[in-house]
């Protein structure tokens, strides 16, 4: 957690601003309320007389009342006139004669000298007090900047006890091979004498990695939460700020953090930020602040210190850029690699992801994990949510399998534009151009099983036909390949074929078919004698994780000649393969087209229904 000391709560803040407002306003009214200026104004025009004057003139009854205000006496006469006359400071009421009892003159005695002299100096002391004040903020303010500047070397890591951290391994859906390796560090934890009574040593760091979205967090959690012990989390991004010698700092507190609340577990999050390769791009020598932060974290990982009981935990999805010392064992000793879910990984975790939904009773999560081929755990998450948003919308009570075939469709292709108006030929074109693709894929042997066709624009596409694999492939014929071109050049054939011209429509076809022939002849050796079994390009950085590497360019010109010349051949020999096809089906093409026309829609066995005369076997 965090040493930094908190900023003071706004509350003290806006106090002080409204202590120094309410002074202004004191002041403001000590000037203007004034009882010496406002008091007087009544015996302002009043004669003056002689002070022997005014005591004969109470001797003989003629004064209602007199008022003694410090030196100045005002005097009020029984017929209502108004006199006024001044006394030596020293002369009190009695020395003037002026309190008989039997005198019925009322006289008061007003002493302003000591509030005068205190109204004098108020307007310095609320002036004092507004300085004192101004000064206190200031040294706070001051403060609390030293407090923050002196605590970016205290680590951010996030603390949480065994009681706070609520994910388990049955959470986690379709991951069971890493699981499995991580149940012995969640075994260690909790009965580390069990190995080390026979000498066994417990891995100290483990590195997760996988692409983004496949769980690698989720699986870090449910180890904190399986062993019970306290979980520091923090990404690698937090370690380095731009004040020289913070990150190892920061590395430094919190890993004597985590030695004082031993046994724990560290996570750190995409590594990747801090522990890519020393002396490469970016790194300006020994003295940049990543990779004093990298020397840190290996001296911490594995220094002089042993038998420390702390689990460092990291995951990334950039494995290729990390440092070899950082990778090494005894510091990462276990890698385990999280691979996208298989068909039945992705069924479990479509369950975990439906217990806090309100779900129909017939629902077929088997189709919906066949339709989502590639996807990761957190893209289904992702479908299930959009699930219950469209039930939701649709005011259903429960989310209904059409409201889940709806998500996917959502998160696969798009959402639907139906506000995109076509004129009457593009739409007739796009569904002669989606029906070439379907006609093709479906009487292709090694193609996969077409799902669904339709001509609603998503995204930025005007139509779709949807295939889907029956079961996950891990292995492609060159069969196979040559199928998947052929089925992709199936749109721009119709197109040819009914309105003998071509539109920009398959521009994405061509494209997808072009790599597939160019990785035929450079990366399978699936091209032809002049090219041989010899893979062309060298791959720099790693394919799992789903992101193309750069290609450094390693053959002649000779040789890249073959290799264009391949890709221009089979190319061409699979369009006038589809075309051939569409051809013998042209009557059938244009009678699938009016129907999809008039319902913008049409699914697998709709299609088959109509193409083949047949109603199509339902699956198992």
């Amino acid at each position: 957690m965090a040493a930094t000391k908190s900023r003071p709560p706004k509350s003290k803040s806006w106090l002080l601003s409204i202590l120094l407002f309410g002074t202004l306003i004191a002041m403001s009214l000590v000037s203007l309320t004034n009882p010496k200026r406002s008091s007087d104004k009544e015996f302002a025009d009043a004669p003056e007389v002689s002070i022997s004057e005014i005591t004969r003139g109470y001797s003989a009854g003629r004064f209602s009342k007199i008022s003694v205000r410090d030196n100045k006496v005002f005097i009020t006469t029984t017929t209502g006139a108004v006199l006024q006359s001044y006394k030596e400071s020293r002369d009190t009421v009695s020395q003037l004669g002026w309190n008989d009892p039997s005198n019925s003159t009322i006289v008061e005695v007003e002493n302003r000298e000591a509030q005068n002299m205190l109204m004098a100096i108020l307007p310095d002391l609320l002036f004092l007090l507004l300085v004192v004040c101004g000064l206190i903020w200031l040294f706070r303010g001051i403060a609390r900047s030293q407090s923050t500047a002196m605590s970016f070397g205290k680590s951010r890591a996030k603390v949480a006890d065994a009681t706070q951290v609520k994910t388990r391994f049955k959470d986690v859906a379709g991951m069971e091979e890493s699981k499995e390796d991580l149940m012995e560090v969640v075994d260690f934890l909790k009965n580390p004498k069990k190995y080390t009574s026979i000498g066994a040593k417990i891995p100290k760091g483990v590195l997760l990695v996988g692409a983004p979205g496949t769980g690698k967090t989720l699986l870090a959690r449910a180890v904190a939460g399986e062993s019970g012990v306290p979980f520091f989390s923090i990404a690698g991004s937090e370690f380095v700020e731009m004040f020289v010698g913070v990150g190892a700092s920061r590395v430094r507190d919190l890993f004597a953090k985590a030695k004082r609340n031993s046994p724990c577990i560290i996570f750190i999050d995409e590594i990747d930020a801090v522990g890519r390769q020393r002396g490469g791009a970016g790194f300006g020598g020994g003295h940049d602040e990543r990779e004093q932060t990298l020397n840190q974290i290996l001296t911490e990982m594995d220094g002089f210190e042993q038998e420390t009981n702390v689990i460092v935990i990291a995951a990334t999805n950039r494995p290729d850029v990390l440092d070899q010392a950082l990778l090494r064992p005894g510091r990462f000793d276990r890698r385990i690699f999280i691979d996208r879910p298989d068909l039945v990984a992705r069924e479990q975790i479509l369950e975990v992801h439906t217990r806090n939904k309100k779900m129909a009773k017939k629902i077929n999560l088997t189709l919906i994990a066949r339709k989502t081929v590639g996807l990761t755990g957190a893209d289904l998450e992702n479908i299930m949510n959009e699930a219950a948003i469209f039930a939701a919308k649709r005011k259903h009570k429960t989310v209904s399998q059409q409201d889940i075939d709806d998500a996917v469709e959502k998160v696969a292709l798009g959402p639907e534009k139906r506000s995109r108006k076509l004129s009457e030929k593009e739409k007739s074109i796009t569904a002669y151009h989606e029906l070439g693709h379907a006609i093709v894929g479906y009487l292709c042997p090694e193609s996969d099983d077409l799902h669904k066709i339709s001509i609603v624009s998503r995204g930025s596409t005007l139509g779709v036909t949807w295939f889907l694999p029956q079961e996950d492939q891990y292995t492609t014929s060159r069969t196979k390949f040559l199928d998947e071109i052929c089925g992709l050049l199936g749109g721009r054939a119709a197109e040819e074929l009914i309105f003998k011209e071509i539109t920009t429509g398959a521009s994405n076809d061509l494209e997808r078919a072009s790599v597939i022939a160019r990785n035929m002849a450079m990366r399978y050796g699936m091209g032809n004698d002049d090219i041989g079994l010899v893979t062309y390009g060298e791959k720099q950085g790693t394919m799992f994780l789903g992101v193309d590497p750069a290609t450094t360019r390693n053959y002649s010109e000779e040789q890249a000649c073959h290799i264009d010349d391949f890709v221009r051949e089979t190319i061409s020999k699979q369009y006038v393969r589809a075309l051939g096809i569409l051809k013998k089906h042209k009557s059938k093409l244009d009678k699938l087209t009016k129907i999809l026309l008039k319902k913008e829609t049409m699914s697998k066995e709709e299609f088959v229904e109509i193409f083949t005369g047949k109603k199509p076997k339902k699956r198992k």
